[in-house]
């Protein structure tokens, strides 16, 4: 039982915190997350939800005898949810997830999370992404509303105590589909996905008018 646990998911966190404090002096804040950018300090288009690209990240984890966590971003504008599941839970696995959802959705342009320990490399990440992240203030999970909601609508799907390392991806992208095929009253009745769609289409038109704008400069300075 004791094996059991301590290879848990809960077990891993305990593993990483006890690697983490190990050799240091009582009081000491080494091991534990510094130099953090809290939300206050996000630009007003991110608090106002002002753009597509500004995410909220966070964690579903395994029950006490299961092992894995589910890596959950949601856009904060559109609402579009990115799952990556890791069975292997190291700080080099949450980041290489990351990327990997990045990959998908090159929009993104912040980052706000909680203040769990496996973020405690969140200037590595930051260099990776190229984005800048922000933190909640501890036990504020309020402060990440849309990824909490979105994590309720998932544990539909994965009731607490679930096995994660017993998904596999083709579960993940489905709960994935269902999450952003969703008809949400925030979006005024459209889904993430068309609300995504819509953003890239307008992102589109504007980039393919400032490309024409820009031609017709050059071939204006050029006839003078």
């Amino acid at each position: 039982m004791i094996h059991d646990f301590l290879n848990s998911a809960y077990g891993n966190k305990i593993k990483w915190e006890r690697r983490l404090s190990k050799g240091k002096k009582r009081g000491s804040k080494k091991g534990k997350l510094s130099d953090r950018k809290f939300i206050e300090e996000r630009p007003l288009i991110v608090t106002k939800r002002g753009r597509t690209g500004d995410c909220e990240g966070d964690f579903i984890v395994s029950g006490r005898s299961g092992k894995g966590y589910l890596l959950v971003v949601i856009d904060r504008k559109t609402r579009t949810a990115f799952l990556e599941l890791i069975t292997d839970v190291t700080i080099d696995e949450v980041h290489h997830s990351f990327l990997k959802i990045q990959k998908r959705f090159p929009e993104m342009k912040t980052l706000t999370l909680d203040n769990d320990i496996l973020f405690k490399m969140h200037k590595t990440l930051e260099t990776l992404l190229d984005v800048p992240i922000y933190f909640c203030h501890p036990f504020h999970s309020w402060e990440k509303g849309s990824v909490e909601n979105t994590n309720k609508y998932i544990r539909e799907y994965i009731p607490k105590g679930s096995d994660l390392s017993k998904r596999d991806g083709e579960s993940i992208k489905l709960i994935e589909k269902r999450c952003d095929g969703r008809f949400m009253e925030v979006l005024h009745f459209k889904t993430p996905n068309k609300s995504l769609k819509e953003s890239r289409l307008r992102s589109k038109k504007q980039r393919e008018r400032r490309c024409r704008e820009r031609k017709l400069s050059v071939l204006l300075g050029g006839g003078q």
